[in-house]
C-alpha cells in the first residue's frame, strides 16, 4: 500500500473551502492509502508565536480534523514535535544542502521581502525540514498546493543527493499529489476569488448560526438579471456554487429557475443559503466543540498518532544512520 503524507499548518479554524478542497479528500484517502497527517508546529516557529497560541492552535486543528472524519485508527494524525526523529534527519539534510540553492527558493525570497526584520534560519531551511517530514516516512505521495511545488522538488533533490553521496538506492522521490481534478474550488463571499482566511471571506466550520447568517446576508450581489437565461456574473455564480454544495438539488433548481426567469429575489436566496450552510455545518460544529472539551481524548489521539509515526520514523532513521556510518 502506498504511503501518503500531508502537513497541516496550525493557522486557525477550518472553513468550507478547506473542507471541500482537501479534508474530504483526506477522509477518502485514509481508506485507500497508508496515511500520515501531521500538525506542523515546528514550522510555525518561524513567526515566533506565543506558546499558548501554539498549544491552542494544535488542539483546535486536531479537534477539527477528527470532527471532519479523520479516523485515528485508520490514519496516523500526530503533532510534528512529538516525532523527534524528524529533527535528526533534518540535520543530515542540512549538511547536504547549499546556501545558494536555499536562498533561491521562491517562498524564502517572498518572506525576505515581506518580513525583512525576521529572516531566520528556519525560513531558509524550510525546504530541508519539509523534506525530512516527508522522507522520514518514505512517502510515495504528498498532497500539496501549487505554491509548495518548488519545495517538493527540493525534497526530491535531497532524496537524490543522499542516494548519490552514499551510493545507495534508499530514498524514493515523493510524488506531488494535486487535488485540482477531484476537489471543489469553494468561492468566497466577497464576489471574487476562492474562500480563504487571509481574504476575510470565509465561513468557518465552527461559526454559529447567527454568524453564518450575517456573513451570507452581506455577500456581494447585483441588481438582478435583465434578460432570461443570461450568464451569471461571478458574484452571483459564487452564491449558486455554494448552494450546489450545501443545498438540496430542488432548492438549487428553484432559485436557478427564478434567476433564468428574471424573478430572483437575492434576499430570499441568501436566507435559504444561510439556513442550508448552517444545517451542513451544525453536526460538524457540534463534534468540534465536543472534541475540544475532551482533553483526555485529544491526548490519547495525539499519543496514538505519535506512536505510529515514531515507529515509522525510527525504522527509517536507523537505516539512515547505518548508511551514513554512525553506530546504530
Amino acid at each position: 500500500m502506498e504511503t501518503v503524507l500531508s502537513g497541516i499548518r496550525p493557522t486557525g479554524n477550518l472553513h468550507l473551502g478547506n473542507y471541500f478542497g482537501a479534508v474530504k479528500s483526506f477522509v477518502k484517502m485514509q481508506d485507500e492509502f497508508n496515511c500520515f497527517f501531521f500538525i506542523a508546529d515546528w514550522h510555525s516557529l518561524t513567526t515566533h508565536p506565543h506558546p499558548e497560541n501554539i498549544r491552542r492552535s494544535t488542539r483546535t486543528i486536531l479537534a477539527e480534523y477528527l470532527a471532519c472524519g479523520i479516523d485515528p485508527e485508520k490514519a496516523a494524525i500526530y503533532v510534528q514535535s512529538d516525532v523527534k526523529q524528524v529533527l535528526e534527519l533534518y540535520l543530515y539534510f542540512n549538511m547536504n544542502a547549499y546556501l545558494g540553492e536555499l536562498e533561491r527558493v521562491t517562498s524564502f525570497k517572498e518572506k525576505v521581502r515581506k518580513q525583512p526584520d525576521n529572516i531566520n534560519a528556519g525560513l531558509l531551511t524550510y525546504p530541508t525540514l519539509m523534506a525530512a517530514d516527508i522522507l522520514i516516512h518514505r512517502a510515495d505521495k504528498v498532497p500539496v498546493g501549487k505554491d509548495q511545488e518548488q519545495n517538493m522538488e527540493m525534497a526530491r533533490l535531497f532524496a537524490r543527493r543522499f542516494n548519490r553521496i552514499y551510493e545507495v538506492d534508499y530514498f524514493k522521490e515523493p510524488e506531488s499529489f494535486h487535488f485540482n481534478h477531484i476537489a471543489v474550488k469553494v468561492p468566497g463571499l466577497d464576489g471574487s476569488g476562492k474562500m480563504g482566511k487571509s481574504e476575510g471571506n470565509a465561513i468557518y466550520l465552527v461559526d454559529d448560526e447567527a454568524t453564518i447568517r450575517k456573513k451570507v446576508m452581506h455577500a456581494v450581489t447585483d441588481s438582478g438579471p435583465t434578460e432570461p437565461n443570461q450568464q451569471k456574473p461571478e458574484p452571483i455564480q459564487n452564491l449558486f456554487t455554494l448552494m450546489a454544495l450545501v443545498s438540496e438539488p430542488d432548492t438549487y433548481n428553484f432559485f436557478n429557475d427564478k434567476y433564468n426567469a428574471c424573478e430572483i429575489r437575492y434576499g430570499d436566496m441568501k436566507k435559504q443559503l444561510a439556513a442550508d450552510i448552517n444545517s451542513f455545518c451544525a453536526p460538524i460544529r457540534e463534534k468540534i466543540l465536543a472534541i475540544q472539551d475532551d482533553e483526555d481524548y485529544l491526548a490519547r489521539v495525539a499519543r496514538l498518532g505519535a506512536e505510529k509515526a515514531s515507529a515509522s520514523a525510527e525504522k527509517t532513521l536507523r537505516e539512515v544512520r547505518q548508511i551514513i556510518g554512525f553506530r546504530v
